[in-house]
């Protein structure tokens, strides 16, 4: 580990004098791929530097306890000795998390789907919430949110919506939330005030530019429709709702929120784009067991996650076995206990593997 983080320590200085370089500053693509990778390993550097310090304390501490014969300057070595011994063993595992090898998708924006389950218009009410709870997060995060495309029911619920996440590791901390959410509640819909269990299906996807996703313009099919609203209702009186099917996977994205067929064909574009960049992922997770072991949960979306339970006011995230009774919070977007837990989770199975 050791020889590892020298390594990366001349690195740094190296990146470090290659940033400052008139030359390189002009070719602005290489430019930003080295200030890139000198931001990512910075907190490396600046851990390894605080363990070289604190060993050098314990060095000087025991040198003191060696050779002083001042009572006083003993009991502060001794002092000193302790709290930098109980540092050391802390900073060794810092050290540790850090050099886990980042996920290449962790700085990227995200993709969230978010579908209806079992429950009928309990279920759309339900996806409604999670878009709300979501959203609210984001807000949080300050973090920006665009609709992308919506499937809307009579009474404000969602068969299916989609919508994208703009911030700084929006999928670094969202990516575990794919997955079957369950609720269980008396629904809005229930006269005789009965207890229903209800799920909707979320799906995070990494957000991908054009150059990552070979998308043949031939293997697509676009189709033009009228855009409807609940209930058959016509929002618009032009073909400006698009449908795309990309033929080799048979992935169908619709959008027909906006007026302009141009804006719904760039949006339905981006959704596809991650579909087939997540199918590709899905698809490479499942033939490395190993990887598969490392994550919390499979990040399978037919996987039950995670329970909302009203009557009793708290969640449970079943993949780690936390209870949270504070619902109402969690549903106004207080998701910051439950994504750290999940992250540490994924960190610990990380760490077992690397052992």
């Amino acid at each position: 580990m050791f020889e590892k983080l020298s390594f990366i320590e001349d690195r740094f200085a190296e990146l470090e004098a290659k940033i400052s370089d008139p030359a390189i500053i002009q070719d602005q693509e290489l430019w930003r791929k080295l200030c890139k990778e000198h931001s990512d390993i910075s907190p490396i550097v600046a851990k390894y530097k605080e363990y070289k310090l604190v060993q050098e304390n314990i060095k000087e501490a025991n040198e003191i306890l060696a050779t002083s014969d001042d009572k006083d300057l003993k009991e502060m070595a001794e002092m000193e000795l302790l709290d930098s011994k109980d540092r050391i063993g802390e900073i060794e595992q810092e050290i540790k998390i850090l050099l886990i090898p980042k996920d290449k998708n962790d700085d990227k924006n995200v993709i969230v789907e978010i579908r209806g389950g079992a429950g009928g218009e309990e279920a759309a009410l339900f996806a409604a919430d999670l878009l709300r709870m979501y959203s609210m997060y984001a807000d949080s995060m300050r973090w920006k949110v665009e609709m992308l495309s919506a499937n809307e029911t009579d009474i404000g619920g969602y068969k299916e919506v989609s919508f994208a996440i703009n911030g700084d590791g929006a999928y670094s901390r969202l990516k575990f939330e794919s997955g079957v959410h369950r609720v269980q509640r008396v629904p809005e819909t229930e006269s005789s005030g009965r207890i229903q269990t209800s799920t909707a299906t979320v799906a995070v996807l990494p957000e991908v530019e054009d150059v990552e996703v070979d998308i043949n313009q031939n293997d697509l099919r676009i189709d033009v429709f009228r855009a409807g609203g609940p209930g058959g209702q016509c929002v618009n009186t032009t073909d400006s709702a698009v449908r795309i099917t990309h033929l080799p996977t048979g992935i169908v994205v619709s959008c027909q929120d906006e007026k302009s067929q141009l804006k719904n064909k760039e949006k339905a574009m981006k959704i596809l784009r991650s579909r087939v960049y997540d199918q590709a992922l899905q698809a490479q997770n499942d033939e490395i067991a190993s990887e598969r072991k490392s994550q919390v949960g499979t990040g399978d979306r037919s996987e039950r996650i995670r329970t909302y339970n009203f009557p009793q006011g708290r969640v449970t995230d079943h993949r780690i076995g936390l209870t949270l009774h504070k619902i109402e919070a969690i549903m106004n977007g207080d998701l910051t206990e439950l994504i750290d837990s999940l992250i540490t989770a994924d960190q610990s199975e990380k760490l077992k593997m690397n052992e």
